[in-house]
């Protein structure tokens, strides 16, 4: 935390917020006509984006997701120190969460999460993409690789960037809080999987980027 709050801290804070509450599933989706809120699972993310709007509609919001974070932490470099890379970091996070632009009613985080902690430490942000990647293709649940995800931040973080360990901490509360349906869905073992057609061996190109779920 840092020892002495400037107005070039709280400068960087500011932007770093207003940068998360950027929703581009939600603008997409009106782009189209389409409440993302209202839709599939209700959460503006890259995979209800996926369910609703298409592939290329999930791709643009996952990259603008991450690239918003590490908007944020970059440009708190510029205008103050490390506290203030920190600070932006959780402050886009919240941004996603609690966005200002929609009433306080955004994401679940996982992408501009990723955004924040690969610009602060490639070497965590990487190891995290790479656990959840491996977790979402062994079981075809993408809440499940985020909740795992969400849970081994703060270790992680204990040993590679200590100084964020705090921050890092209340973001994993955070993200398992959002994630409590999917949780109870888990252990009911009612949780819808991701089938992704073309990864499955589906050769029709029309089925490739879609979605399709199931339950047990």
């Amino acid at each position: 935390m840092p020892e002495e709050i400037t107005w070039r801290f709280v400068l960087a804070i500011v932007i770093a917020y207003c940068l998360g509450s950027i929703s581009p599933s939600t603008l997409i989706g009106r782009a189209h006509g389409i409440d993302i809120k209202k839709e599939g699972s209700g959460n503006a993310g890259t995979t209800n984006a996926l369910r609703v709007l298409g592939w290329k509609a999930a791709l643009v919001t996952v990259i603008i997701d991450i690239g918003k974070g590490v908007l944020a932490v970059l440009i708190a470099g510029q205008i103050g120190d490390r506290n203030a890379m920190m600070a932006a970091a959780f402050a886009a996070f919240i941004g996603h969460i609690w966005p200002v632009f929609l009433k306080f009613k955004g994401g679940k985080g996982i992408a501009v999460a990723f955004g924040v902690i690969v610009t602060l430490n490639p070497k965590l942000g990487f190891t995290l993409l790479l656990l959840i990647i491996i977790i979402v293709l062994a079981t075809r649940k993408v809440s499940f690789g985020s909740i795992i995800d969400a849970a081994v931040f703060p270790i992680l973080c204990w040993f590679w960037e200590p100084d964020f360990f705090w921050y890092s901490l209340i973001m994993a509360v955070i993200v398992i809080i959002k994630h409590r349906s999917n949780i109870q869905r888990l252990i009911r073992g009612e949780e819808s999987n991701i089938n992704i057609k073309w990864l499955n061996g589906d050769k029709n190109p029309k089925n490739k980027g879609k979605i399709e779920e199931s339950r047990k």
